[in-house]
């Protein structure tokens, strides 16, 4: 199923950690030395060390992403917080490496393997275009099917790879709609998706919280890895801050649930991280719906901004994304596109990081943070850099 029939919500996986604990003591669902995020092995719904599950897996070296310190950064020395970023968009060496160079690879990763299982071989969904760009990927490993729905104007790298696809294959297809991720999963809805029940001769909508949770286990290993110990035997705690750039938000539910499983197994407390959510000003329905007390988002029309990942005007998850931020102590900050785009460029001409814009807009709401007082001297405070600025050339190369 897609949705829950009763409410039309998003469905979620339930982890059976009491027989999880019994049937692998200790830490031995645990394997460190698997390069990917596969590593967390039995606390995911498919283990690579068990001979059924490994039938069904494609793994393609997603996950395992490291910190970049940032401790140089102008108001990290003079506010006094240390400042990571967790790079999902180029390899580093002794990392593992998102074949995409996008954080979406982890999620479609799970849901490649989970749709295997399931006997599923034809899948769609609507993007801002990595998540497009991920599901290709993993379809062609698997040998499956795919259709993809996206704006037209998608940075041309990421549309140019899927076009390319479409054109070579008819495996694959590829939609173009004028606006954003809202009218590309209308047009599938009307044109590629069952209109009643649907069978495994119809394309299954593996869109953002469309699916049975798989693309929150894959964005799980994200909370996973910034709990895991950073050097053999230490100990599993978190941040005090985590800056997520936001469109639907599957990251922040994954995240907040592989938390409250590492509890349950009591291996971290029940601290959690600040999460702050960053949106473009142009596009800021978390935003507007936090500073307005509300439960959930209201639609709004997609401004422009060149973090495309962000630019959703609403989303079926974001009834729960403010229930984290809130249980958190967090927030839901806006920041301006000359921000964005004054922060990519002095990103890459002092480190050299390939920053994508959306990584860049949580660095630029820093000094907002620490304004409002969500960052606090001691802090250890990640930024998320979800994908690689190179995806998104030329629309900013006038940055570099």
């Amino acid at each position: 199923m897609n949705l829950c029939p009763v409410d039309d919500r998003p469905l979620e996986v339930i982890i059976d950690v009491e027989r999880l604990l019994a049937e692998k003591p200790g830490l031995s669902w645990y394997n460190p030395d698997r390069n990917d995020m596969w590593r967390f092995g039995g606390l995911l719904p498919l283990d690579i060390n068990d001979d059924q599950d490994r039938a069904f897996i494609c793994a393609l070296g997603e996950g395992n992403t490291p910190l970049l310190n940032y401790n140089d950064h102008p108001l990290a020395q003079q506010a006094g917080f240390s400042l990571y970023v967790k790079d999902e968009g180029k390899a580093h060496p002794g990392y593992g490496a998102n074949p995409t160079q996008s954080f979406k690879d982890r999620g479609m990763a799970m849901t490649i393997s989970m749709a295997r299982k399931a006997g599923i071989h034809r899948l769609a969904v609507p993007t801002q275009g990595n998540a497009g760009d991920s599901l290709c990927e993993y379809v062609q490993a698997a040998s499956m099917e795919a259709v993809v729905a996206m704006p037209e104007n998608t940075p041309m790298p990421i549309l140019g790879r899927v076009a390319a696809l479409a054109s070579q294959s008819d495996r694959f297809r590829l939609e173009l709609v004028t606006g954003t991720i809202r009218e590309a999963g209308m047009l599938l809805k009307d044109r590629w998706l069952a209109k009643d029940k649907w069978t495994k001769a119809d394309y299954f909508s593996v869109a953002t919280f469309q699916e049975p949770g798989w693309r929150i286990e894959g964005k799980k290993t994200l909370g996973l890895e910034l709990a895991e110990p950073r050097e053999p035997g230490g100990p599993w705690k978190l941040p005090d801050v985590v800056i997520y750039p936001t469109g639907g938000g599957t990251g922040v539910l994954g995240m907040w649930k592989a938390w409250g499983e590492l509890e349950c197994m009591g291996l971290i407390d029940a601290h959690r991280p600040r999460v702050i959510c960053v949106q473009s000003e142009h596009t800021p329905p978390l935003v507007s719906a936090f500073e307005n007390g509300d439960e959930d988002t209201n639609p709004e029309q997609a401004g422009e901004t060149l973090a495309y990942g962000v630019n959703v005007p609403g989303g079926v998850g974001h009834f729960r994304v403010l229930q984290i931020i809130r249980a958190s102590g967090g927030s839901a900050v806006a920041v301006s596109e000359t921000d964005i785009h004054d922060t990519l460029s002095h990103v890459w001409n002092n480190k050299g990081w390939w920053v994508c814009p959306e990584g860049a807009a949580c660095l630029a709401a820093l000094p907002k943070l620490f304004e409002h007082g969500m960052l606090k001297p001691g802090d250890e405070v990640v930024a998320f850099n979800t994908g690689s600025l190179e995806k998104y050339l030329p629309d900013l190369r006038h940055l570099l």
